[in-house]
């Protein structure tokens, strides 16, 4: 790889139809994660950015085709988008991998999904009704409920997720015919950047979708502020979220906060009653757990299993975990990549520290990897931890770690279960092992969680909606509900045949 210094800065930020450099004409470097070395050199935002691009998308949004465009012709032009993305899949998903410090298989899925997503909700546009006909009590009241865009949209992402994330709000904020200006976390910004040039291929006009490069500190609470911000969506940590939040307030702008979790994922002993059921249980612990380096929303984290075959379930689980290679992600074999930065990094090693300080009991991990040729020593990379024997008190249990980090609790009632899966701030997801269809519901219906999935962990539909209970957030993404949340609604009523009211002499 080139050295940093040979590096071009790209003029990263979108306004109103153009490609710019940073009004003051700062720049950051990207770093791969797997080496810690720059590989692109992108502008650095700031409040002047955000203003310009926010007027850009006012602009289009007050004076511009799209809000009024047909809902076919919206919809038509998300599928376009999908297309463009298929085409790209390779090249965005090695983006992503790299951007990202994920295997490019897991950049490779990520691509697909987000395709899927811009055609669920052309699909979900395309099929509504005009409206929702009140029935007013008379043939001469025609009254009727429509959909309205929201306005402006301020859309603020994660690291994690990149592209994935960022559309989740782009297609629904575009569907309802909103514009917007978009925000990628300003380590992982590079496919964000990507999708607003296949946003303008599709044929997209010009100052619907801008996007500024930038901290949050500046980009992103000028954003919150604005006072010609309309709606703010914002996924991320609960504490940004919160000040997000406090800076939408003054001007009563719609806000949208989907703010992480701290997920159980309950195993009962039924469900490990038979070979397959065993080995089933464990391994999607370890999918619940370590995906992308459990740098994931919805990680399983908290394992809760009943005390019966808790020996036997953690010490298999942790042998599995040992295995797990980790690496560049580009690498053949390679299942896990490094976690994003150096910062995040220590972040995961001082909760560790603070568990085994508290008396938790290691079983595998809990430290960096020796390095390797397909795992550098300079790359961020932390060994799959199960931490044994914790509990409530501890930090690692309370707070989210997201990191590679799994911490088992136990339980021997039903009831016992259930209270230690909802022992948590959060409410974002949760999953439920067992072989008895009954408790399966009864425990899925008792749990205060957005999402509980059932003898499986982390599959999610475009279809449902996707959001959380507690401090997991406000907002809800995916499903008619994620469309929801872009629009206004107006009730329409026109009298046919109108007549003097007469309330007042005169």
């Amino acid at each position: 790889m080139a050295d940093s210094t040979a590096l071009r800065a790209r003029d990263t930020i979108y306004a109103g139809g153009e490609w710019r450099a940073a009004v003051s004409g700062a720049t950051r470097e990207i770093l791969d994660p797997a080496d810690a070395r720059a590989f692109a050199v992108v502008a650095e935002g700031d409040e002047k950015d955000t203003d310009l691009a926010v007027a850009a998308a006012r602009r289009a949004f007050d004076e511009g085709p799209w809000p009024r465009t047909p809902v076919t012709e919206r919809a038509a032009l998300l599928r376009r988008v999908a297309g463009l993305l298929v085409r790209d899949r390779e090249e965005l998903g090695l983006l992503e991998a790299q951007d990202a410090g994920k295997t490019v298989e897991e950049g490779r899925v990520d691509i697909d999904c987000v395709a899927d997503a811009f055609r669920y909700f052309a699909d979900l546009v395309a099929a509504e009704a005009p409206g929702r006909v009140v029935d007013a009590g008379s043939p001469d009241i025609h009254s009727v409920v429509v959909h309205e865009p929201v306005g402006v949209c301020a859309l603020i992402t994660p690291w994690n997720y990149p592209l994935l994330q960022a559309s989740w709000k782009i297609a629904p904020a575009l569907a309802a015919g909103n514009t917007f200006v978009v925000k990628p976390s300003e380590i992982t910004p590079m496919t964000t950047v990507a999708l607003i040039g296949l946003l303008t291929e599709a044929g997209l006009p010009v100052g619907v979708a801008n996007i500024v490069t930038g901290p949050g500190h500046t980009v992103g609470a000028r954003m919150a502020e604005h006072p010609d911000v309309d709606l703010v969506s914002f996924t991320g940590g609960l504490v940004s979220g919160t000040k997000v939040a406090q800076a939408a307030a003054p001007t009563v702008k719609k806000v949208a906060l989907e703010l992480g979790g701290k997920n159980p994922n309950v195993v009962f002993a039924d469900a490990c009653a038979t070979e397959e059921g065993f080995d089933t249980a464990v391994d999607q612990a370890l999918n619940a757990a370590f995906i992308h380096s459990g740098q994931v929303c919805s990680a399983g984290a908290r394992l809760i299993v009943e005390e019966s075959v808790r020996d036997r379930f953690v010490a298999e689980l942790a042998r599995r975990a040992e295995k797990i290679r980790l690496g560049r992600g580009t690498e053949d074999g390679v299942e896990c990549g490094p976690l994003v930065s150096a910062q995040q990094r220590e972040k995961v090693e001082s909760y560790v520290d603070s568990a085994l300080k508290e008396g938790a009991v290691l079983r595998c991990g809990g430290k960096r990897p020796e390095p390797a040729p397909e795992r550098p020593a300079s790359g961020y990379f932390y060994e799959p931890t199960v931490l044994d024997r914790c509990h409530r008190e501890m930090r690692v249990v309370r707070e989210e770690v997201f990191g590679p980090v799994l911490t088992v609790e136990t339980f021997r009632t039903e009831d016992e279960a259930v209270a230690l899966a909802n022992d948590t701030e959060y409410g974002l997801a949760g999953g439920v092992w067992t072989a008895d269809p009954g408790r399966a519901r009864r425990v899925a219906g008792r749990l205060r969680h957005g999402t509980v999935w059932i003898n499986d962990f982390h599959p999610y539909l475009p279809q449902a909606e996707w959001g959380g209970f507690g401090k997991s957030g406000t907002g809800r993404e995916l499903g008619p509900a994620g469309l929801a949340e872009y629009r206004e609604t107006k009730h329409v009523y026109q009298n046919l045949a109108p007549a003097p009211v007469r309330w007042f002499r005169g």
